[in-house]
């Protein structure tokens, strides 16, 4: 775990690329910058952290970790972030991790308190999913990742007894096409998934060494369905 030291995180698992610089010890972020943006995340995110260095005074070698959400999201996006971490924490010979991007999506809308949905697009009328439960400082998972149909999640949490907060790139659309009492949505400045998150999860879990660090997909790529569909043939 980071502990008392400077966590760097990184977030490119959607439209939005984001890094965050993070006081672990005093719970502070020195500095943070989302760019929702059409550009390849190859092009915007490390010249980003070049800039939050330079605003906060900060050298990269005060680095203690870095944090980065490893997924699920844009297959690219994921790929490109996971990639600059391993480079920068073998370059600075620093420990690294990954995050699930839905617990960085639930950590940075802390301050509710109950159930928080995070539903992220998928492919279809298929979304990204998982339920955590917070008590205003910590979030703990209440269910599995997975991937599951828009009205199937929907009917589960209408059902489900208590108000759920939404969260990630489809709470927008979910909120509007499936009006329920028992749905809220997060504000904008949190709805989408972004280092500040990232940084509040990462600062939890155990550092591992960058050639651990690998992207986690939660379905299948485009290649290897490519693959399976070959060999049936």
């Amino acid at each position: 775990m980071v502990k008392d030291l400077l966590l760097l995180g990184i977030d490119t698992s959607g439209k939005t690329a984001s890094a965050a610089l993070f006081d672990t010890k005093n719970e502070v972020f020195l500095a943070q910058s989302s760019l929702y943006t059409q550009k390849t995340h190859s092009q915007v995110i490390m010249p980003m952290v070049k800039e939050l260095f330079a605003k906060t005074g900060c050298e990269l070698t005060d680095i203690g970790g870095i944090a980065v959400a490893n997924g699920p999201g844009s297959y690219t996006g994921l790929r490109i972030g996971v990639a600059a971490v391993k480079a920068l924490s073998f370059g600075l010979d620093i420990k690294c991790c990954g995050v699930s991007t839905m617990l960085s999506l639930a950590c940075s809308n802390l301050q509710y308190t109950g159930k928080i949905c995070a539903v992220m697009k998928a492919r279809g009328e298929l979304v990204y999913n998982c339920i955590y439960e917070s008590d205003g400082y910590s979030v703990s998972q209440i269910c599995d990742e997975r991937i599951v149909s828009r009205d199937e999640l929907a009917e589960e949490l209408a059902f489900g007894g208590s108000k759920v907060m939404l969260c990630g790139d489809d709470a927008a659309g979910f909120f509007s096409d499936y009006s329920s009492p028992m749905f809220n949505i997060a504000p904008p400045q949190s709805r989408l998934q972004n280092a500040v998150g990232v940084c509040l999860a990462g600062a939890s879990v155990n550092m591992i060494s960058p050639d651990e660090l690998e992207v986690s997909y939660l379905q299948k790529v485009k290649a290897e369905k490519d693959l399976e569909n070959k060999n049936k043939t």
